[in-house]
């Protein structure tokens, strides 16, 4: 069975830290290794990492190598530092507000026995109609694609990793840039288990309004307006 290195870019993820590790150490079997890497937190979420890893180095019977960075803030740059200290056949990059499948290390493993890279289907964490839609609609259209975003939580061979040249530094898009590389090189495989993640930012700004934003933004992107555009009004 392949050997798998999850990496989570951090930035003020707080509130999300304590679901995350216990989601991760719930997982069957066991990932070889997490790499949390913080972007420049201003909350308590570098308090609340090193405490958690802190009390597991008390533990002798521990089956993850927990281990915690610090980079620049920018998911890409956070990624890449996080993959240059990964040890495992496989890197799985997982976002702060996202769950896993419990048995998301063997259906890894086994997607890996005919793909080189893949990604999971998605659900929001809502029971609102319309997002539940979304959600299909993210997974048919990375089906159809073959293109995957970062919430789907995408897994790669770390050889496959290293001969792309990593993520693209770039500000924003960096998940559609990545698997418009990789897809030019080998088909992704689709997992149909669901990884779990946040409805925040829909439920921060607006259903209908993010809904329209993203498209809009990938829209804009595909016709080549800059990442550090995007980005700007993305967060704006």
């Amino acid at each position: 069975m392949a050997t798998v290195s999850i990496i989570i870019p951090v930035l003020n993820e707080a509130n999300n830290l304590p679901l995350l590790f216990d989601n991760i150490n719930k997982l069957n079997p066991n990932p070889q290794q997490v790499i949390l890497v913080d972007g420049g937190s201003n909350d308590d979420s570098i308090d609340i990492i090193q405490s958690f890893i802190n009390e597991l180095m008390l533990d002798n019977d521990r089956k993850i190598d927990w281990q915690m960075t610090e980079s620049k803030a920018g998911r890409a740059l956070q990624m890449n530092t996080g993959a240059a200290l990964a040890t495992s056949d496989v890197l799985l990059f997982l976002h702060a507000d996202t769950q896993l499948p419990l048995h998301a290390i063997d259906s890894v493993s086994e997607a890996m026995k005919r793909a080189e890279w893949g990604r999971f289907d998605v659900q929001i964490a809502s029971r609102q109609p319309t997002l539940r839609l979304v959600s299909q609609m993210i997974n048919w259209r990375s089906r159809l694609s073959g293109i995957a975003t970062g919430d789907q939580a995408i897994f790669i061979s770390q050889f496959l990793f290293e001969r792309i040249g990593n993520y693209p530094n770039q500000a924003l898009m960096e998940d559609i840039e990545f698997c418009k590389q990789l897809k030019g090189i080998a088909k992704p495989a689709c997992l149909k288990s669901k990884v779990i993640t946040s409805a925040r930012r829909w439920q921060q700004h607006g259903t209908w309004r993010t809904i329209i934003l993203m498209w809009h933004l990938r829209f804009d992107y595909w016709r080549g307006v800059s990442a550090d555009n995007i980005k700007a009004r993305y967060y704006k």
